[in-house]
Order: structure tokens, then sequence, then C-alpha cells
């Protein structure tokens, strides 16, 4: 183009396709989901993974890190998206993980499994699909526990809008700790699909719809409306309104020391009357005595006035 041998440039060099969409590894995605905490994001192998739990919808938790989050909300900024869902620690349940044999060693690779499936021996880490049962804790993978019970798990399907387990329903025995449970409703998957998990988030809600009101508020009720009743009927009873409680009994030497002061005091009341004179006396009245329509200021003032002015004039004349 520029005499410098005929150099031409095609469509690739003059037209920029666009640019294909980033995709996220799966293979760290479900490294991330199997071999760390939902929440605390902290390895589930690590010393600080005393306890692995789960919830209704299959996610993997350190129970410490649950706890703390049901103790303090604002704990770790994404708990209401990842575990809103759970309430109180009576919505997880602590798995029961077999550690495979022989253990790895302390150095190996953070994605060697650490747990197996007690019937097939096969590695929890993501590769296959595992469940666990709700009753128990126990810990299988899917097609082993689809093995022993002769078809497949139902992952709770009682609750995803089909009716409960009937009656009659034969439960199922677990294969490793022998407790009883139902298949159409005791069997969770550990980190199911994004479908799976929708399903298994309807079926909870639908649980927890069907859950009896608590007791503990039907108990509070029931007091309150047994003190309302109560508290109506001392209204009824006392013409005030109000309760009458009966009086304290009194120390019989504190009773006799009270009477001895009365009597006393009332001793040296009649001695001071007694001595009072008629004047003095006129400006009291008794218990029994007729109302004055004069009061303290005017009492007597009148008869006094006139009194003395009268007593001068007579000694003037």
């Amino acid at each position: 183009m520029g005499n410098d041998g005929g150099s031409i440039p095609d469509r690739r060099d003059l037209v920029k396709s666009k640019k294909k969409a980033e995709q996220a590894d799966k293979a760290n995605q479900t490294r991330a989901i199997w071999f760390f905490c939902a929440l605390s994001k902290v390895s589930i192998f690590s010393s600080l993974a005393r306890t692995i739990v789960s919830c209704a919808l299959g996610k993997l938790y350190n129970k410490d890190a649950l706890i703390e989050h049901l103790i303090d909300k604002t704990a770790y900024g994404d708990a209401e998206k990842i575990c809103g869902h759970v309430r109180s620690l009576k919505d997880i349940k602590v798995l029961k993980l077999t550690p495979r044999s022989p253990p790895p060693p302390p150095d190996s690779s953070a994605d060697v499994a650490r747990f197996v499936c007690p019937l097939t021996f096969k590695e929890m880490n993501g590769g296959q699909p595992f469940v666990y049962i709700s009753t128990c804790g126990c810990v299988f993978s899917q097609s082993g526990i689809r093995t022993v019970l002769g078809s497949s798990p139902s992952n709770g399907k009682s609750a995803t809008g089909e009716s409960p387990a009937a009656e009659d329903e034969q439960l199922e025995v677990c294969p490793q700790c022998g407790s009883k449970f139902s298949r159409s409703s005791d069997i969770f998957m550990i980190n199911p699909p994004l479908e799976e998990e929708e399903r298994m988030y309807a079926a909870m809600e639908l649980r927890r719809s069907l859950e009896p009101a608590k007791k503990s508020k039907k108990r509070k009720a029931g007091a309150d409306v047994v003190a309302d009743e109560g508290a109506a009927k001392k209204k009824k009873g006392s013409p005030e309104g109000h309760s009458l409680s009966p009086a304290p009994g009194l120390n019989p030497k504190i009773s006799a020391a009270s009477r001895s002061l009365a009597q006393s005091l009332a001793e040296e009341e009649a001695k001071r009357k007694a001595g009072m004179s008629d004047a003095v006396k006129s400006l009291y009245r008794g218990k029994n005595d007729a109302p004055r329509k004069e009061t303290f200021m005017t009492m007597g003032t009148f008869t006094r006035v006139s009194f003395s002015f009268v007593h001068r004039i007579s000694s003037r004349h």
C-alpha cells in the first residue's frame, strides 16, 4: 500500500467480530459448592469446620458459621440471599459423613475428597449426586441408595405439590444406622441443580404452611384470657374496682405498744382540753356540733367587738 511490497489487509484485519461471552469455570464452581461452606466460604475440611450441616435446599454449611449468622444477621453480607430460609437450628441437619479410608495426607491437594459413600465408596466431590436422610443425617450417593431401595429416591417428592405420604406407607430403614424414614419426604439431594433446588424450595414452603401454630403462643393467649377474667371478677367484687388485699398480720408486741401509745396520747389530749377556758373551747367544734357559717378567721369577731364596745360605753357612764 505504500510501495512496501504490496501488503493487502483482509476482512479479519478490518472487521472485529464480537467477543464470546465469558463462561464460568464449571470445575471451580463444583469445587466451591462441595469443598467450601456456602455461608462463610471456609473449607469444610479445615480445622474450623467442626460440624457440617445441611438445610432443606441441600446446601453445605459449617455449623459454627450458621450459628453466628443466627445470632447476628449482619455477620455476613450475603447471608439473606444464601440462607435466609434458615430460621433456627431446627431447619438444619447435622450430616453423618463417612471418611475415606485411608484418609488423604494433610499436605494433599484441596480437590481431594475427604468423604465417600458407605455403600458404593464413591467420592463426595461433585462428580456423583449425593443425598442425605433428614431423619438421621446419613449421607449416601444417589446410585447407592437407589440400589438399596430398589427405585429412584424422590427427594422430598410429597412436598412438591403432591399429597403427603399416606398413613399406610411402609417406612424404609436406613442402611447405615437402622433408623426409619419415608422415601417420599425424607430424602434430600445435596447441592442440587437449579431446577431441583426450586422444587425443593417449593416443597419447603409447603411443609411450613402445613405446620401447626406454635403452642407457646396459644398458652400465652390462654394465660392472658385467664388473667383478664380474674381482673374482671376482682372489679365486680370491689365497689371501687380495686382488689382488696388482706391486711398483713401484726406482731403482738408491736400491737400492744401501739395501743399503749394511743392510750397515753388520748389521756394527754383529755388533760389539755380540761385546762382550756370557755373562750378557747369556743374556737373548736366537736364532731357532733352543727356546722357553723363563720370561718376560722371570722369566728367570734362580732361578739368580741360588740362586747368591748358595750363595756367601754357602760364604763363612761
